[in-house]
């Protein structure tokens, strides 16, 4: 005879493993959707909550609550925010792009699925800072990156700045990047992404957080590709790069720093729309260095100009003579005109 209950804690236990499936698969999924961006200041363990998050201490005093308090909301405010910027060290050496096509070749003759999941080489970037910019914030994105150049200057102190890359990795079996070596560039480099986090927050530029700055070089994702994963590819296998993990890629000179977006169309080089760029450095520059070089300036110059036209209307005597001329022009045509009808009527 069978046992009564049997039936239910059959169906229990298909329930718990269905709810149990469809977790493991939101839970994929949230990190697909994390992945999606070019963060490259994102590590992937910050962004499942696996790093150490400061306390707040809550006292019962009334002044410690309404701080608390305070310190809650805005950290629920910035912890949603979903950034659409990011400032990026563009990677143009040849020797570096070339090694890095083979080992996507390499990867993709082990799966061809994959294919679609490397990045472009046009696109190949370090990227120092992610933002929020709303269409009304992108002057002032570019105006903090003009601000951001003097403080990249003193840091340097007139030296080159030199990234080499060498050895690959992931970030959970998702996101392959080519490591930057440890040195002496490190320092300068997390100086430059920290003064570049103050001066964009400074702007009151939602940027950077407490996300920690990881700088690397990405060249495949598996999330530009959605239908992988119901082939059954939910992750990079590290066979596939095994004979690149100590390689040694190659060397990049910074010579600029851009203010990209993640989400307008790329250029045709495969490059991200970039807003406006900084020169550093004494690396090559090119005419496009200098016209934007150029245009800065000149910006500069006219926003200069246009602060001092509005500190100058804003002054009560300004105004105040303004309001006169106008009241004076004013009545002047009313009397040209009671004048004209004087003179129709004299006619008549």
């Amino acid at each position: 005879m069978e046992r009564p209950g049997a039936e239910v804690n059959s169906n229990e236990c298909e329930n718990m493993s269905r709810k149990k499936e469809k977790s493991e698969e939101c839970e994929a999924n949230t990190m697909d959707s994390l992945l999606e961006m070019p963060f490259a200041t994102i590590d992937t363990k910050d962004d499942c909550g696996l790093t150490d998050v400061p306390q707040i201490n809550l006292e019962r005093s009334e002044e410690n609550e309404w701080i608390s308090k305070d310190q809650m909301k805005k950290k629920k405010k910035h912890k949603g925010y979903q950034a659409n910027y990011f400032l990026s060290i563009p990677i143009t050496n040849k020797e570096i792009t070339g090694r890095i096509k083979i080992l996507q070749n390499a990867i993709i003759q082990e799966d061809k699925r994959l294919a679609k999941a490397m990045s472009s080489v046009g696109s190949f970037h370090i990227t120092l800072l992610v933002m929020l910019l709303h269409e009304d914030e992108v002057n002032i994105g570019i105006d903090a990156l003009l601000e951001l150049k003097p403080f990249v200057e003193e840091i340097l102190q007139g030296k080159h700045l030199t990234l080499p890359f060498q050895g690959v990795d992931t970030f959970g079996n998702h996101v392959g990047f080519v490591k930057l070596a440890e040195g002496d560039h490190m320092n300068p480099l997390l100086e430059i992404a920290e003064a570049a986090k103050r001066t964009f927050q400074a702007k009151g530029i939602l940027a950077g957080e407490s996300r920690s700055f990881k700088p690397h070089l990405t060249f495949m994702k598996l999330s530009k590709v959605p239908w992988l994963r119901k082939m059954g590819v939910k992750k990079i296998d590290p066979k596939f790069y095994e004979k690149f993990i100590s390689h040694r890629f190659g060397e990049e000179m910074v010579h600029r720093i851009d203010l990209c977006s993640m989400l307008k169309k790329k250029q045709s080089n495969g490059y991200y729309h970039c807003e406006s760029s900084i020169v550093i450095g004494k690396g090559p520059i090119g005419i496009r260095d200098l016209i934007n070089e150029a245009l800065q300036r000149e910006r500069m110059v006219l926003k200069s100009k246009v602060k001092q036209i509005k500190e100058l209307l804003f002054q009560p005597e300004i105004q105040a003579k303004i309001r006169r001329e106008l009241f004076e022009e004013r009545s002047i045509n009313n009397s040209n005109q009671e004048n004209d009808v004087d003179f129709t009527a004299t006619l008549t």
